[in-house]
């Protein structure tokens, strides 16, 4: 796992990840995809449900079978596959542009080298991608990788500026390299996917649980 030189365990953090991990987790980190398949399945859970995601992941795979066979299809084909997860005209180009351009420049799909770069050039390489943001990038290099990139979806960016951790007016591409020299490498696996459930079932966009959730005590947005 490579670890970014200015990280910091963040006693916040740390207290943070104390007090929900046992709630949640354990989280122990193991791939969820092969890498190049991650890239996809991310690219499609943009904006739908997990549910929707999944479903329309597995019909991809059923009706081409590899990757390499999704980079030559006619991006009908591609789009047909994947309606549920929404956006399909939007996402069908880009799956199949970004499995392209991978091809072009590596001459297969095996994007396994990532693992052993440094983190910094790893984001870089990803983001070069056509479409590629830093969210996707941090998913796929922590979720198929475990290298300690700090994804930031919706959840984590909510619950980061509830707790004071970022500014109100921090953007979820700037709060990905403040919240990741926040935390230990080693928890940054466990600390987004702690934040995600813990916004999806306590710290609610519209009504916020406060009354039930144990970081309320010292949450500057409580209503307790």
């Amino acid at each position: 796992m490579t670890h970014p030189p200015e990280a910091l365990n963040s006693p916040a953090c740390e207290t943070i990840l104390t007090l929900l991990e046992p709630i949640y987790g354990p989280f122990v980190w193991e791939p969820r995809h092969k890498p190049i398949d991650e890239l996809v399945f991310t690219i499609l859970s943009q904006h739908t449900s997990d549910s929707n995601s999944e479903r329309a992941f597995d019909a991809l795979v059923r009706r081409f079978q590899s990757m390499e066979a999704v980079a030559r299809s006619e991006v009908e084909m591609i789009r047909q596959c994947i309606e549920l997860a929404g956006l399909s005209q939007i996402k069908a180009p880009r799956i199949r542009a970004v499995l392209r351009e991978i091809q072009h420049r590596l001459g297969s799909l095996d994007i396994s080298f990532l693992k052993d770069v440094p983190l910094d050039e790893a984001k870089a390489w990803m983001q070069s991608l056509p479409g590629i943001g830093p969210k996707t990038a941090a998913v796929v290099l922590c979720f198929a990788f475990g290298m300690p990139a700090m994804p930031v979806d919706t959840h984590v960016h909510r619950i980061a500026k509830r707790l004071g951790l970022i500014a109100e007016a921090t953007t979820a591409d700037k709060a990905h390299p403040m919240l990741e020299a926040m935390v230990a490498p080693e928890n940054v696996f466990a600390f987004h996917l702690s934040l995600i459930s813990h916004g999806r079932l306590i710290c609610k966009a519209r009504r916020p649980l406060c009354s039930l959730c144990v970081l309320a005590i010292s949450c500057p947005s409580s209503t307790t």
